[in-house]
């Protein structure tokens, strides 16, 4: 009896594969099972309109659920909500990308980009050039005279997990079952790219059944070796002043409760990464909070003299190490335990854990019986918590008028949410602001993207989130709220999806933070010696050929969101804004899920957050005719001094 197949196109194989793949994950005995894929994103041109536009089309047409297509505004907009809605199922799920050939391609590769770098899965499908060649140069075709097989999509090789063309219909098979081997993998997920040239697309061949069956995907979580764990034991008993650093692999790997468990046994305080926060509640008595540049004054301190550093899920970059000073004690060792071999040996230790969080944690929990750190490091921790602490509070009480300080809005806004909903974020000087103040108490109440740190990934990210939230809602999770928190240099890069919440109703809440430029990099400009240079949003002087100095730009982005076709709620300058922008949110999270709500609140840029103690290199002029940066340059130097190779 021969194989039984069916005659289709390449896309609408590509379309019916993706709608039968699960993924199937098994924590603390209860097992999961999941559509890897639950819709896919599309802006359609030539390329795609005829191909994978068609199938959806068609699909639709048969039964909507098989594979429900969604808009978007933008193509890099449509990575972000997928990453957004990969981050908060914990990347057992993540959204497909259709889009065409040329712009359509590339401008998926900030996203993909995005979401390798934050190890998150999201599966794109850029259109190519004819694969026969038959009409040559097609409009928008890249031709290059030394190579003319390369197309624009091969652009996304270096960004992507996992790259493949389909030339030809039965390379369709080994394409995307290798595709989504990546995809599925803790260890090597990110954005895995398979090229569709548009013939391809619309070129029919004889599918195999079995390639258009349900297909398990089981998320590998691979155990560590009991040696590993002896050894990892044994610098741990020895350690006089040991610390962990949490990363988004506690999170990933739900080892939330093993790692509490593993604190509150043996006495070991707790930091946390960027992508780690929500690892422990704010106020859990081993909770330090952020470390790094942008960490807590508390996580530093005990960073400074932490002679053994466990990494758990974390890969180190600069903002956790402090550019490689935060570890000052000169005999700092390091055991470090992740998924992804890359991050397991970093820093040259000889102690690495190459396994799953959750299961590395049980495995020490129970070697380390008995073992518990002495009580003055327990002391230190908990006087540098009440220190922070009240340094916190200081920062969200103090009432600047008629504009506030932008750790002002963070302390009201954090109030004003419930501990389930979940904040969003990720460039400018609101992430690093919300990593060392932002109070959390639920695991997936903190989303900020600080891996690549992409201006306007909030607004798309956001709506990915939600989109999560409302599908996890409706299996009978919580109801969570999500609150973005965007300046206005990143609204004004991607404010389009704002479109999207409000053909699908989905209400997202935006607090927009007018300070009429780039606060961030406006501060850190002029710690660097150059005064804030083009980071400010000014009518030009012509005659200095400087926006520094002019009269603010007369932009009114409430009523730009209300065009957009969003409510917007504005609270204007004056005493009581933290009090308005207070009840403003409440009422966001008491209005009917119609559409995305926009506050917007103007701040003052200029009154900076707590100091972390911390350091972050970025390179200064080693000579200048600026005296402010000769100084910048000096103050540089001293901190070079403590750099270090962390090699242990």
């Amino acid at each position: 009896m021969g194989t039984v197949t069916r005659r289709m196109t390449v896309a609408q194989a590509v379309v019916e594969f993706l709608s039968k793949q699960y993924t199937v994950d098994s924590i603390n005995g209860v097992e999961y099972r999941e559509r890897l894929i639950p819709g896919t994103f599309g802006i359609f041109g030539h390329g795609n309109v005829a191909g994978v536009g068609q199938a959806l089309k068609q699909y639709q047409a048969a039964d909507p659920r098989i594979m429900p297509y969604y808009q978007g505004r933008n193509e890099q907009a449509q990575v972000h909500q997928a990453v957004g809605y990969a981050r908060h199922t914990r990347r057992r799920q993540t959204f497909a990308i259709s889009t065409s050939i040329g712009p359509g391609s590339s401008n998926l590769l900030t996203g993909a980009a995005l979401a390798t770098t934050n190890r998150l899965p999201v599966l794109l499908l850029p259109s190519d050039t004819f694969a026969t060649r038959a009409a040559d140069p097609v409009l928008q075709q890249l031709e290059l005279p030394y190579a003319y097989d390369i197309t624009v999509n091969d652009a996304f090789r270096p960004l992507s997990r996992f790259f493949d063309r389909v030339s030809r219909p039965e390379q369709l098979f080994s394409a995307f079952h290798h595709g989504l081997r990546v995809l599925t993998d803790p260890a090597e997920t990110g954005a895995v790219t398979i090229s569709l040239p548009q013939d391809v697309q619309a070129e029919a061949f004889d599918v195999p059944e079995e390639f258009l069956a349900d297909r398990e995907w089981r998320i590998r979580r691979p155990e560590a070796e009991d040696d590993d764990i002896r050894r990892a034991a044994e610098a741990i008993r020895a350690a006089k002043r040991p610390l962990i650093i949490a990363g988004g692999g506690v999170l990933y790997a739900y080892a939330n409760e093993e790692l509490a468990k593993f604190a509150e046994l043996t006495g070991i305080p707790v930091g946390n990464t960027q992508a780690g926060v929500g690892v422990l509640p704010w106020d859990h008595k081993f909770s330090l909070g952020a470390v790094g540049s942008t960490g807590t004054t508390a996580a530093n301190a005990i960073a400074a003299e932490a002679d053994l550093i466990i990494g758990i899920g974390t890969r180190y970059e600069d903002f956790t190490t402090a550019s490689r000073t935060a570890f000052q004690n000169p005999d700092v060792k390091f055991v470090n335990i992740n998924v992804a071999p890359i991050d397991a040996y970093k820093h040259g230790t000889t102690l690495p854990i190459v396994a799953d969080a959750r299961k590395a944690l049980v495995k020490l929990n129970q070697a380390l019986g008995g073992y518990r750190v002495g009580t003055d490091l327990e002391e230190k921790v908990a006087a540098e918590k009440k220190r922070w602490n009240a340094i916190v509070d200081e920062a969200f009480e103090t009432r600047y008028t008629p504009l506030p300080a932008q750790n002002e809005i963070i302390g009201a806004t954090n109030k004003a949410m419930e501990d389930q909903d979940v904040v969003i974020c990720a460039a400018g000087s609101l992430p690093g602001d919300l990593h060392k103040m932002w109070r959390v108490r639920d695991s997936f109440g903190y989303h900020v993207e600080y891996a690549y740190s992409c201006m306007g990934y909030e607004i798309p990210g956001g709506l990915g989130v939600k989109r999560a939230a409302l599908a996890e809602a409706a299996a009978g999770g919580p109801d969570r709220d999500v609150v973005v928190m965007v300046g206005d240099g990143s609204y004004l890069m991607m404010h389009t999806e704002l479109v999207t919440a409000v053909a699908e109703r989905i209400k997202l809440i935006v607090v927009l933070i007018q300070n009429h430029g780039y606060a961030s990099i406006g501060s850190l400009s002029e710690s660097l010696g150059s005064q804030r240079f083009g980071t400010q949003y000014r009518v030009l002087d012509k005659e200095q050929h400087s926006f520094d100095a002019g009269e603010n730009l007369p932009i009114d982005l409430a009523t730009n969101a209300e065009s957009l076709g969003a409510r917007v709620i504005r609270i204007e300058p004056g005493e009581h804004v933290i009090e308005a922008l207070g009840a403003a949110i409440k009422e966001a999270k008491a209005a009917p899920e119609t559409g995305p709500i926009v506050i917007h609140v103007e701040s003052d840029p200029l009154l900076d957050a707590p100091s972390s103690e911390s350091w972050w290199d970025v390179p200064v002029s080693q000579v200048s005719e600026l005296e402010s940066t000769r100084q910048a340059y000096k103050t540089y130097t001293d901190h070079k001094n403590r750099q270090r190779k962390l090699l242990g």
